[in-house]
């Protein structure tokens, strides 16, 4: 990279997901984290339907209000997932009268919240094309993305969770009656129940009878095919933590603890309350517990963080039975709301060092990658076509 000019950052927000709304805030706040004297900051607008956007337009938040395929200078683009572009192809679809053109990036920054963008699939298309992304890669996505998968994980490194069981949207199609008894036989009643695969409490509720519970799972199992239902933890207070690094290299953040007006917090209550858009949650930094209990919550953050092999940045979750001591994780946010941002001020970071910093891991965890071997060549498509190939039948 040529120290005369900017490091060219995408940050790639929207996308395919119920939490569309909430990753335009996240994308244009981590955008306006940047020094533009140092970095060129490309906006790349994913939209409900999946097709990508570039243009200067896409860099003023009031514009998400209009229609923004009509506003000039917004292009369609797509992420090129050839290691020879290394970036995105601005105008794909030219025909003869129009050119496209290759815009290389030197750092993706994903801001998608929830499905096709902090589940894995999109850090498997920056994997393809090569490109050093912020954030965990396609396994710990896929991992933390996924509730179900996360507690087992948690389990085997003796990070306390709680009592839980999962289901499938076929099986309830199958037999919704049995499904029912399963979970009263198993955990009893109350219980939270929430798609496996979402952020954000979308589609989580809590069931205290059968006729709730009935009601829950329906609504869970239209937001995703799979549905985690967890004993709903008496006495207890969200904690929460935010870890950054990776490898054996990860610092956990000050903790903070969330106030609800309900029983969890609602979508409502993280964004839409205060009038601070994504801070406008009520919460106490530092939460207000013993140094004793804030160190054993930030060890089991950073395991958990380390367990899943994560990078970057993460917020986890715990809830903390202030009358017993007593906590568990209850779940891994690998693209946090603002990043978390408030939290690593709180330990003296401004949000510009934070998007610096996770830049920097990017850069490490890709230069690791670049160490193992991916051309392999052997003599077997040779030997094979001078032989033939065996238990084929008929001939191309």
């Amino acid at each position: 990279m040529s120290a005369n000019r900017k490091t060219t950052v995408g940050v790639v927000f929207g996308g395919r997901s119920v939490e569309h709304d909430v990753s335009i805030v996240t994308g244009h706040q981590i955008m306006r984290a940047f020094d533009y004297n140092r970095y060129d900051v490309v906006p790349l607008y994913i939209d409900r339907d999946g097709k990508w956007f570039t243009g200067v337009p896409l860099m003023d938040l009031k514009n998400y209000t209009l229609n923004l395929t009509d506003l000039m200078g917004v292009q369609e683009v797509i992420l090129s997932p050839s290691t020879k572009d290394h970036g995105i192809i601005i105008n794909p679809s030219a025909g003869l009268f129009s050119k496209s053109r290759t815009l290389r990036l030197d750092y993706v920054f994903p801001a998608i919240h929830g499905s096709h963008g902090e589940d894995g699939t999109l850090q498997g298309l920056f994997e393809l094309a090569d490109i050093p992304y912020v954030g965990c890669g396609v396994v710990a996505s896929a991992i933390a993305n996924n509730k179900i998968m996360s507690k087992v994980v948690c389990r085997q490194y003796q990070i306390p969770v709680l009592d839980g069981v999962s289901f499938t949207r076929d099986e309830w199609d199958q037999d919704d009656n049995r499904v029912l008894q399963q979970v009263i036989q198993h955990l009893g009643l109350p219980v939270f129940v929430k798609p496996a695969t979402l952020g954000s409490s979308i589609g989580i509720s809590k069931a205290t009878d059968e006729k709730s519970l009935r009601s829950s799972l329906t609504m869970a199992l239209n937001f995703d095919s799979q549905v985690l239902v967890e004993v709903a933890a008496q006495d207890c207070i969200e904690i929460n933590c935010a870890v950054m690094g990776h490898g054996y290299h990860v610092r956990p953040s000050v903790l903070e603890r969330p106030i609800s007006y309900d029983e969890f917090l609602t979508y409502e209550e993280k964004y839409l309350q205060g009038g601070g858009g994504m801070k406008g949650a009520e919460r106490i930094i530092p939460a207000p517990i013993s140094a004793e209990l804030t160190e054993a919550i930030q060890g089991a953050a950073v395991t958990a963080f380390q367990a899943i092999h994560g990078s970057g940045i993460a917020r986890l979750d715990f809830l903390l039975n202030e009358k017993t001591g007593e906590f568990y994780l209850n779940e891994i946010n690998t693209l946090p709301g603002s990043l978390s941002f408030y939290l690593w001020q709180a330990e003296g970071l401004t949000a510009r060092q934070v998007v610096e910093e996770l830049l920097k891991i990017a850069e490490s965890v890709n230069r690791i990658k670049r160490g193992n071997t991916y051309n392999y060549q052997t003599s077997l498509v040779e030997l094979t076509a001078q032989r033939g190939l065996k238990g084929t039948k008929g001939k191309l």
